[in-house]
């Protein structure tokens, strides 16, 4: 993933929320995820007191610097790019992405361009006259029921967009063994296999590349090497220790 999604040009729009609690909520997850611009649009009732209950100290910033607007269009105004989230599908909601192919198609226009999601009133979502603002919409895919709860909706959106917005973890790259440990290696493997008459000593090779080749497909380790080398010894060290038992045995019998 080349490209982030540069999530200070993204803000959570929440029209008409109903109940506190739960503005109080998606501010909570808008600061898990790493998002800071909230806007209400016409909200009924909004009771500071509640709102930062349910967003705790950690989000409080975001509920200071929250703003409200009385309706869609001023709070729009200054947004390039509007998303509509819906769990209606059908008749004007056609085109509709996942929250992962919609974070996906924001790489590109979150860079520069500001973007508002839009999250409808808890009891009926956004109405069409809503969507008609937005440039596209989303849904949460669930099972039989529907219907989610608002701030469960904001978070897992916001999860998304801050998914898009990291770079990928790096993966772990182990210490490979170099050739000259691949070498000792395979030698202690021809002695150790030829004595305890593992691999035919006329032709110790035969067997060896085959081990070899193994050895290439698995892409061995420098510590894998020295565990392997580690079985040598501990073989070696067995088989001279029944040998001298043998003769001590043989010289005593005698």
């Amino acid at each position: 993933m080349a490209a982030r999604i540069n999530l200070a040009n993204v803000a959570i729009v929440l029209v008409q929320p109903n109940i506190s609690e739960n503005i109080g909520a998606a501010a909570r997850a808008m600061c898990n995820m790493g998002l800071r611009r909230l806007v209400l649009v016409d909200p009924p009732r909004c009771d500071l007191t509640r709102v930062c209950k349910m967003a705790t100290h950690a989000a409080l910033d975001v509920v200071e610097a929250m703003e409200i607007h009385p309706g869609l269009p001023e709070a729009l105004k200054d947004f390039g790019y509007v998303v509509g989230t819906t769990a209606r599908l059908g008749g004007e909601r056609q085109a509709v992405r996942t929250p992962a192919r919609l974070a996906e198609s924001l790489l590109p226009i979150a860079q520069e361009n500001p973007v508002a999601v839009l999250f409808g009133p808890e009891d009926r979502g956004l109405t069409n006259e809503d969507l008609r603002f937005c440039h596209s919409l989303v849904t949460i895919p669930t099972a039989d029921f529907s219907s989610l709860n608002l701030a469960q909706a904001v978070m897992v959106i916001c999860y998304e967009l801050f998914r898009f917005s990291t770079a990928p973890p790096a993966e772990f790259a182990p210490r490979l063994a170099n050739r000259f440990e691949l070498d000792a290696m395979y030698a202690h493997l021809t002695d150790v296999l030829t004595r305890i008459c593992f691999i035919d000593p006329s032709n110790p090779e035969r067997f060896m590349n085959n081990l070899r080749h193994f050895g290439t497909r698995m892409q061995l380790r420098a510590k894998e090497v020295q565990i392997i080398r580690g079985i040598c010894r501990q073989i070696d060290w067995y088989g001279r220790s029944c040998f001298a038992q043998g003769r001590k045995s043989r010289s005593g019998g005698g």
